[in-house]
């Protein structure tokens, strides 16, 4: 969406003038003619208000005591002070007290517009160092997440208790939907905020190596071993240690891993003597740990003992209230990182990006937004801009034109038809109900893949197995089987 900029001036025709010239660089204006309204309007971020256009001589409240109250109140929020003097105290006056550039009017809307966008562009800047502080620092804090949407909300609350105690937390959910971020937010709420918090892939190391990566190595332990090297474990004392994908472990560090957490204690590969750690684990995973559980692929006493407070986390699909500002939100980071000054997103655009249905959630969002601003020319992100979901969004639309929608003739080939025997299109609850079945056929019952491959959360998928009365297995129902 579109930046909104607050025009503050006693004045009804230099108000006019500023939002026209505002609303002709593509920003939306607010106009108001008082220090009491414009505080009104700007001290809660809720209101939408990104920059100030405050002229400093007002009757009743003058632009610098509504300058500072603002400040106060919202020190973050970018300040363009008008004056139609010039006088250096002044203007000086107004910087000191958090005014990011000024202007004398009369000014050209080229000048306005130039202003507007520097201070955007410094808003961004301000908000990407104090997120890159706050996450090196692992202080991260829940207020710091988007997570407005009602399906979120549980989440928050399940992390905010997680927080206040040092319980194991499981966190579930399909990849790409923001489950490292979660882990930081219940580090940062916790009495161990500040301290460090360390991630490991566990999908990522190779089987060779996870041993020494987790727990360490003593010098010429093993060939190539030339110095000690701290693990994981050790680097993470005091703090968090973040383990992601927990389901790709190999069996054998499922038993050392369980070790550490009931003995509290690491040995180091080639160490004679165990070192004591403070760890706090939260592990995550995008598998079925129990569907693995049972096909011998993961220790049940390690799922019992990391399973203690599972949190899931909806798919973006099931969130979409956030996606708007999600947008937002990475427009602001990636201006700032690239050097951009990209004002936001037409109403176009936001629309295609709420009807896809995101099936690597989050972080396909970031890279979708990220490829805008990239090959943006500086204006309003446009449909155009996301080549790579306009197609789909098509499809799903049903439009003729969708590169992926099938070719005429060619249903009867489909496992699920669209059509019945009149010829006629089914219904979407029939089409729904066969392909869900068809999935759960093909994946041999293994849930979890077919809700990845379906593209849905697997508590979506057990409420419609529920619901249609499926067949997990031949002759099983959904209860039996789980």
């Amino acid at each position: 969406m579109a930046k909104t900029v607050l025009v503050v001036d006693d004045d009804p025709t230099q108000r006019r003038l500023m939002q026209a010239a505002a609303e002709k660089q593509g920003f939306r204006a607010r106009v108001v003619e008082s220090g009491d309204k414009a505080l009104q309007e700007a001290s809660d971020p809720k209101n939408g208000v990104d920059v100030v256009l405050l002229d400093l001589v007002m009757p009743g409240i003058s632009g610098m005591e509504t300058l500072e109250r603002l400040m106060e109140r919202r020190p973050d929020l970018p300040v363009i002070v008008l004056t139609a003097t010039g006088g250096i105290d002044t203007v000086v006056q107004a910087m000191r007290a958090g005014a990011i550039d000024f202007f004398v009017k009369p000014a050209s809307p080229e000048r306005i517009g130039i202003s507007i966008r520097n201070a955007l562009k410094l808003s961004d800047l301000r908000g990407e160092v104090k997120r890159l502080t706050k996450k090196s620092g692992g202080a991260m804090s829940f207020e710091d997440m988007i997570a407005g949407a009602p399906a979120m909300r549980g989440v928050v609350r399940l992390g905010q208790r997680a927080a206040t105690s040092n319980i194991p937390i499981l966190i579930l959910g399909e990849s790409g939907v923001g489950k490292e971020v979660i882990a930081r937010c219940i580090q940062g709420a916790s009495e161990r905020s500040g301290k460090p918090f360390v991630t490991v892939n566990c999908g990522a190391i190779p089987e060779n190596l996870v041993e020494s990566i987790l727990f360490g190595h003593e010098k010429g332990s093993f060939t190539g071993a030339h110095e000690k090297k701290l693990g994981k474990f050790v680097e993470a004392d005091q703090g968090t240690l973040f383990l992601d994908e927990i389901g790709e472990l190999p069996l054998d560090m499922q038993v050392k891993l369980l070790r550490v957490l009931q003995e509290g204690e690491v040995d180091a590969v080639g160490s004679r003597r165990p070192t004591k750690v403070d760890v706090r684990i939260i592990s995550a995973t995008n598998r079925d740990l129990a569907q693995q559980v049972q096909e011998g692929r993961f220790r049940e006493d390690l799922y019992y003992r990391l399973n203690v407070f599972p949190i899931e986390i909806p798919s973006l699909r099931e969130r979409r209230e956030d996606l708007a500002p999600m947008v937002d939100h990475f427009i602001a980071r990636f201006n700032a990182e690239e050097g951009k000054a990209v004002p936001g997103v037409s109403a176009e655009a936001l629309a295609m990006i709420q009807a896809y249905d995101w099936p690597g959630n989050v972080r396909q969002l970031e890279n979708a937004v990220f490829r805008a601003i990239v090959l943006s020319d500086g204006g309003m992100l446009k449909p155009e801009d996301f080549p790579q979901i306009s197609g789909l969004v098509a499809a799903q639309s049903g439009s003729s034109s969708a590169p992926f929608a099938p070719a005429a003739g060619d249903a009867g080939d489909q496992p699920v038809t669209i059509t019945g025997t009149d010829g006629e299109l089914r219904s979407l609850e029939e089409i729904e109900r066969d392909l869900i079945q068809y999935a759960i056929d093909h994946y041999s019952g293994h849930m979890s893949e077919v809700a990845r491959r379906l593209g849905i959360g697997r508590s979506t998928l057990y409420r419609k197995v529920r619901e249609y009365d499926l067949r997990v297995r031949d002759g099983e129902e959904l209860d039996e089987a789980s």
